[in-house]
């Protein structure tokens, strides 16, 4: 029987926001306490990478950024924040294990941020509160907290979601704390907090390599990128994998690249492990909801449920 253990060294969350509540402001003081990216003067809101997203200030693709603290890998994916990218909220959230839900000090919770709070909590993950923009003239952080409380009410959370931490933070001035009384001048007590409220990653290393492809990448040298959540075994730099696509197909293949995020950036490994966010290369016409497992055992991860349109209509003469 394999041994289930979690991997105490890795923590998994994702960043829920609605539009301009400083997610990526946000990311970016916690890239720049942990050292994870050198920022040139003047660049900011670094995770909004696609050009539609950075004139508008929205997240459509998600990305990951990951950090370093205290000997310890945090992996940030972030997240689509509204019904129309459901299916991309439900994969992304999979490969999670807690989540930071943040909100504005002044505005308190929004609609887009109700929707993919709701997946979350259906997905029985983990939440961390993080009210952002306390610095700011009449923001109201303690009145947002208990909106946030009634909004999770709303949504049928457990008694155990519901006793979330709350985090209090200026993501512009780097710093957060656990008691607006006690004043900060970093991230440490958000750090903390997902150090001691994110669930570990199960880790079940005996059992065969298998990991749910999430995302997509093309680079012209090495071909198409999976990326996603290793959910069991491990892989090395030039296994055998079987690529099971979503009509059962199995199709022999062979790892060639083993990336991993350092910062924002990708970094060839020799390995990986269960519960690492990783991109492997040599897979083709891998697909979003295709599974990489081991040649010893080809067993398919179940398929992610895709939402209904939140629009639909018909047309007729």
């Amino acid at each position: 029987m394999a041994t289930q253990k979690r991997r105490k060294d890795v923590r998994n969350i994702a960043i829920i926001a609605h539009v301009d509540h400083g997610k990526t402001t946000l990311v970016d003081a916690l890239l720049k306490q942990t050292g994870a990216y050198a920022f040139k003067e003047g660049e900011v809101t670094i995770l909004d990478s696609n050009p539609l997203e950075k004139e508008r200030g929205i997240t459509i693709f998600s990305k990951n950024a990951s950090i370093r603290y205290k000997d310890m890998t945090i992996n940030i994916v972030d997240t689509p924040g509204h019904a129309d990218f459901g299916s991309e909220v439900e994969r992304i959230l999979r490969m999670v294990d807690g989540v930071l839900l943040l909100v504005d000090a002044f505005d308190g919770p929004m609609p887009q941020t109700k929707f993919v709070l709701k997946k979350s909590l259906e997905l029985h993950l983990k939440p961390i509160v993080v009210v952002n923009k306390v610095d700011r003239p009449h923001s109201r952080p303690m009145e947002v907290a208990d909106l946030t409380f009634d909004l999770f009410c709303e949504l049928n959370a457990t008694d155990e979601q519901l006793d979330f931490p709350i985090v209090y933070a200026s993501g512009k001035l780097g710093w957060a704390t656990l008691d607006l009384d006690e004043p900060a001048t970093d991230m440490k007590a958000l750090l903390e907090t997902v150090v001691h409220r994110v669930l570990p990653p199960v880790a079940e290393v005996d059992h065969p390599f298998q990991m749910l492809v999430t995302m997509l990448d093309y680079d012209s040298y090495v071909g198409r990128i999976a990326s996603g959540r290793i959910y069991h075994g491990a892989v090395k730099l030039g296994d055998p994998v079987i690529l099971i696509k979503k009509d059962h197909e199995h199709v022999r293949s062979k790892v060639t690249r083993i990336l991993r995020y350092t910062g924002l950036k990708r970094s060839e490994v020799q390995s990986a492990l269960a519960g690492d966010i990783v991109s492997i290369a040599g897979i083709e016409d891998v697909h979003v909801g295709d599974t990489l497992a081991s040649p010893d055992r080809p067993e398919a991860l179940p398929l992610i449920k895709i939402d209904e349109p939140t629009i639909s209509m018909f047309f007729s003469h």
